[in-house]
């Protein structure tokens, strides 16, 4: 196959990105024609058909999609070889980092980790964003090459994914929350929310005779837990929620057999080795240490 040039490469990421010739031409600053003419350019270099063509604009197929996802990935990896080797000449790192991070880890973790990145890599950019752990979640990003580094919740037996490096950060109780005002949480509702890792939590709840079925489910934890502030019901909620003092909520341990999440770094092999990624997963592990004693 004859190589690819980046230009080429930005060209597929922007028509996927746009969903038309038209919009990814308004946002390469080119031409609708020029666009349409690199495609089918690139199309006859990989031997395959990229984009569906209608009259509502242009769609991935199945090879498109793939290609699409390398294209961001090689163009990354460009990038990183510039910045690497200025930083390798003048003795510094920099460049940007993209972190994806479902909203506690964010929340709670990232926060004094990029502060202490700041002070090791003043260069270094962090650009953090937050991803529900649902569906292919913040892992996904770093497999589709929207980003560098993924926090993520993993399952205690399952592996990690082709071609990924996962680094342990933390393991993570729940606690049970209810409203200060009610002495005992029995009889009050249950909340919860789609994210919830009901994984880590099925058995347990299922030996607990005091749980009813989640009778109320909001967007995410955080609108759980100003719920429970606010006397709606109770939750079981991931330590990280309610890593402080909250107005109107009393916060229980679960005892030894409480649930856990396990929560991991994610990141391609290359990722992994670099320094401003290394260091922040350093970072984070100081800081979970610290939030969780």
């Amino acid at each position: 196959m004859t190589d690819l040039a980046p230009s080429e490469l930005r060209l597929l990421v922007a028509v996927a990105r746009t969903g038309s010739f038209t919009a990814a031409a308004e946002a390469t600053g080119t031409t609708q024609s020029a666009v349409s003419h690199a495609v089918r350019g690139v199309e006859r270099k990989v031997g395959a058909v990229l984009f569906e063509r209608g009259r509502t604009g242009a769609r991935p197929t199945p090879a498109g999609e793939r290609a699409v996802v390398r294209a961001r990935q090689v163009l990354r990896q460009l990038e990183l070889l510039g910045a690497e080797a200025r930083g390798a000449e003048e003795g510094s790192v920099t460049g940007t980092l993209r972190v994806a991070a479902f909203r506690s880890a964010a929340a709670v973790l990232l926060p004094p980790a990029i502060k202490g990145l700041a002070a090791r890599y003043p260069g270094v950019t962090p650009r953090v964003l937050i991803v529900p752990e649902l569906g292919a979640g913040t892992v996904g990003e770093v497999e589709e090459g929207r980003a560098d580094l993924a926090i993520a919740t993993l399952d205690d037996d399952a592996t990690a994914p082709a071609g990924m490096v996962v680094g342990e950060l933390l393991r993570e109780p729940y606690v049970l929350a209810y409203p200060a005002a009610h002495k005992q949480p029995r009889g009050l509702p249950l909340i919860d929310w789609p994210e919830n890792c009901s994984s880590y939590t099925r058995d347990w709840w299922r030996r607990q005779d005091f749980l009813p079925k989640a009778t109320l489910e909001v967007a995410d934890d955080g609108v759980v837990l100003s719920m429970v502030a606010q006397g709606v019901g109770m939750a079981i909620l991931p330590r990280l929620t309610v890593t402080g003092p909250v107005a109107g909520v009393t916060v229980t341990d679960l005892g030894a057999d409480a649930p856990t999440r396990r929560i991991v770094s994610v990141a391609t092999r290359a990722d992994a080795k670099a320094a401003a990624p290394r260091e922040l997963v350093r970072l984070l592990r100081g800081v979970a240490r610290e939030m969780l004693g």
